[in-house]
């Protein structure tokens, strides 16, 4: 029998659709702003009111990954034409693509402290994830004095904003040697998100019949075979959606990357704001910085997407 609804219920409905939508578009916009950015000609950036239709064009992107210098005077005829179509595009902005002695194009920075991140944001979360795996599975299977005060001595790592001991721990990574590594900031990382692993997933373990172990231990499996064979296929949404939470952290963390690094270990964060180009901030360049470093998340969470809504819904009523 079909529910029945009153006329104030139905009104009430779309009404909440309607507002939803709304807000969806504001949270949207500015990803819009951010991606049309990325292909519009310099000129047109920071018009106002802002310029909705225009000409698309990958300058942005091709300046984003070649050094640049201002041109002193117009390229020569012979040099536009003996160029490369995306080298013609950044004549046309009254730059130059910087080339070596032997005519080598200059890169920028901008591949390098981009595989940083990825390289950074990857080990982070997975030492974090792993090790709040195990912690959690400790505390959810096993009963041990002042358990309660060690899972909120745990918690409150958190409750420090990590800008406050920013200063500290540059002093301290100066002093042992792991300024401006990747090292360095991977053990940052994966401390500032080891807490929220271990509370999310003692959560997902809790809602995990111990008689499923028990039976397994039954049949001959030891403690750590029932852990890799029974626990983590069964917390798999789990990890997935403490892996997404973690990875979005170290992936786009910028105060103690722009502190703790200088050129070697530095990540895309802080690395895109300082793109300029004539004297300027090139806001097409940064933009077509964003949108390139927002794809792996993006990816990430798609790949993960079924896992990570079953992640959430994890310890629900079941039928």
């Amino acid at each position: 029998m079909a529910a029945v609804t009153t006329r104030s219920e139905r009104v009430l409905n779309k009404v909440a659709i309607v507002a939803v939508l709304i807000i969806t578009l504001i949270f949207l916009a500015p990803i819009y702003w951010i991606t049309s950015t990325a292909f519009k000609p310099r000129n047109l950036s920071t018009t106002i009111p802002p310029t909705i239709v225009f000409t698309p064009e990958v300058s942005p992107f091709v300046k984003l990954f070649t050094k640049r210098a201002q041109l002193r005077a117009p390229a020569t005829p012979e040099e536009y034409a003996a160029a490369p179509w995306w080298e013609r595009l950044v004549f046309d902005g009254g730059e130059k693509v910087v080339r070596s002695g032997r005519g080598e194009i200059q890169l920028s920075g901008y591949p390098n402290r981009f595989m940083n991140s990825l390289i950074i944001a990857i080990t982070s979360t997975v030492l974090a994830v792993g090790m709040g795996t195990f912690t959690a599975y400790g505390f959810s299977r096993f009963r041990m004095a002042g358990e309660a005060d060690l899972l909120f001595f745990i918690l409150s790592t958190r409750m420090l904003p990590p800008v406050v001991v920013a200063i500290p721990m540059f002093l301290m990574y100066r002093a042992v040697g792991l300024n401006d590594s990747h090292w360095g900031l991977i053990i940052l990382y994966t401390a500032f998100n080891l807490s929220f692993s271990v509370w999310l997933m003692k959560g997902f373990i809790d809602e995990i019949p111990r008689e499923y172990e028990e039976a397994a231990l039954v049949d001959g499996y030891t403690r750590m075979q029932a852990f890799f064979k029974i626990v983590i296929p069964e917390a798999a949404t789990g990890i997935a959606a403490t892996a997404v939470f973690c990875f979005i952290t170290a992936w786009n963390e910028y105060a103690f990357a722009l502190i703790m690094t200088n050129r070697r270990a530095q990540t895309a964060p802080p690395f895109i704001p300082s793109q300029v180009g004539s004297g300027l901030p090139d806001w097409t360049v940064i933009a077509a910085g964003t949108v390139l470093f927002l794809l792996p998340v993006a990816i990430f969470t798609f790949l993960l997407r079924n896992h990570l809504l079953r992640g959430m819904s994890f310890g629900a009523i079941r039928k």
